[in-house]
């Protein structure tokens, strides 16, 4: 049965924001969530059991205890959820997965914000743009983040979750960063985490190594880049449309 297992009960959450972290093109999500949860040492909160995840046990380094490959996990003083994925979400049971997880967000008074990363050439700085569900689009205009320049459409997982938000009228915001299709961009998720996260969450979030660990972070995550790349549209991504307006 679909749902999501809290682990504790010392944590009070008032109408927090959720950070959506799938593994999607440029793993811009995913990084960005993951340096979420190491910054703010944030704790473990909820299992994640929706339909369409794969049902595979993951472990961490010098820890014995298993957990699934999706979690939640919080900070109580921030009101700050990061959904973190370690698979990524078949399209085929990507409707099932975003029902699950949208039904969970509704009853929990949160505001989610979705991470997508759009194959688009960059300057030095990626260019940060937002669409919204709801009434959310105040929040985008309260922190000055603009629209995209042209049409398009958010696919995968994070596209099936901002369908849903729409679909049952529930505030959400997308946040769709430039970045390098081919490889993990950290400097992409800087973007997202200092340019969106940051203003909308109200947060200071020490980003500065994200950078400086490119490196590091491009040889942890290239196995999971590549097995996005092979399973071809399970993969999040914004996209333009171009001559059909």
């Amino acid at each position: 049965m679909a749902s999501i297992q809290i682990q504790t009960d010392e944590i009070e959450l008032d109408e927090p924001t959720l950070v959506e972290g799938l593994p999607g093109v440029g793993l811009v999500g995913k990084i960005a969530a993951d340096h979420l949860v190491t910054e703010f040492d944030m704790q473990y909160y909820g299992a994640v059991h929706c339909d369409g995840l794969p049902k595979v046990a993951m472990y961490r380094g010098e820890h014995s205890d298993v957990r699934p490959p999706v979690r939640i996990y919080a900070d109580e003083g921030r009101d700050l959820l990061v959904l973190q994925s370690d698979v990524p979400v078949s399209p085929t049971t990507a409707s099932d997965f975003a029902t699950c997880i949208t039904g969970w967000v509704e009853s929990n008074d949160a505001l989610p914000l979705y991470l997508s990363g759009i194959a688009e050439e960059k300057g030095d700085v990626p260019e940060l743009y937002g669409v919204a569900t709801g009434d959310a689009e105040s929040v985008l205009d309260d922190v000055g983040i603009v629209p995209p320049r042209e049409s398009g459409l958010v696919t995968g997982p994070t596209g099936a979750l901002l369908y849903r938000a729409s679909e049952v009228g529930l505030d959400s915001v997308g946040l769709i960063v430039q970045t390098d299709p081919k490889f993990p961009d950290p400097e992409a998720a800087r973007v997202l985490l200092k340019n969106g996260i940051e203003p909308i969450v109200d947060v200071s979030i020490d980003a500065s190594t994200l950078v400086e660990q490119a490196g590091e972070i491009q040889t942890a995550r290239e196995e999971l880049a590549k097995r996005l790349q092979d399973a071809g549209d399970e993969s999040s991504e914004a996209q333009p449309i171009r001559g059909f307006q």
